[in-house]
């Protein structure tokens, strides 16, 4: 299951993981022209604080931008808007990287600690995972093989959510619980594989008919050639 990695006690929310983020670098991102990097992080509850306008939200978002699917189809001006704007030169691009513990061997890397970053800029964005270029399709699999679910928003919680998962239907509860777990993810391409299979079993079908008829239509050409 997952533990509790970071915790916003303002009015972001918590992200968590069986494995943990370790560190945090930003460069360009929203409200971070120059590079930040956080302290190493601890594997069990972490607090972000500072006043109004410090960067606590867009630091979340920062995560949300590498991990999850809320930054994805982006328009020319919501590329900018990502791109820090102040005073000084502006800024063509940005880049957030995430630093995951992985000693638990979670993500499929033979590595303890593994580096995903996600860059932007006016024209494009890219993945790169310890520096090797991939591609979105290759960051989804590796997520989704670590747990991670395109369709489960929570492993990053905003406080707007938290209220509404105390209001949840039991059989609700339960579909969240599934999606946390990473056993959705397993569910959807059972039900996929299902389909295709009875798809296959349905052309088995018609292939067979057809070869009846064939076999039937043989026998009789052969009874009419000894007539």
């Amino acid at each position: 299951m997952l533990m509790d990695c970071l915790l916003n006690y303002h009015r972001c929310g918590y992200v968590s993981f069986n494995m943990y983020i370790k560190q945090v670098v930003i460069e360009g991102f929203k409200s971070y022209k120059e590079q930040i990097a956080t302290e190493p992080f601890s594997p069990k509850v972490n607090c972000v604080v500072g006043a109004n306008g410090s960067g606590k939200s867009n630091f979340f978002h920062a995560i949300r931008f590498v991990l999850s699917d809320l930054y994805q189809n982006l328009r020319n001006e919501d590329r900018h808007s990502l791109l820090h704007e102040g005073a000084g030169h502006q800024v063509v691009s940005a880049f957030v990287e995430i630093v995951f513990d992985n000693s638990d061997n979670r993500i499929p890397v033979d590595k303890e600690e593994v580096r995903l970053r996600r860059t932007i800029g006016l024209k494009k964005d890219e993945y790169f995972l310890d520096g090797k270029h991939i591609t979105k399709t290759e960051v989804i699999n590796l997520l989704e093989s670590a747990g991670f679910s395109r369709s489960n928003p929570y492993y990053v919680v905003q406080q707007g959510k938290i209220s509404s998962l105390t209001l949840m239907k039991d059989s609700e509860r339960l579909d969240l619980l599934k999606e946390i777990g990473g056993t959705r993810v397993y569910e959807e391409r059972r039900r996929e594989s299902l389909k295709i299979m009875q798809e296959t079993g349905n052309k088995r079908k018609q292939i067979i008919q057809v070869v009846q008829y064939l076999d039937e239509r043989l026998k009789e050409l052969d009874e009419e050639k000894e007539e």
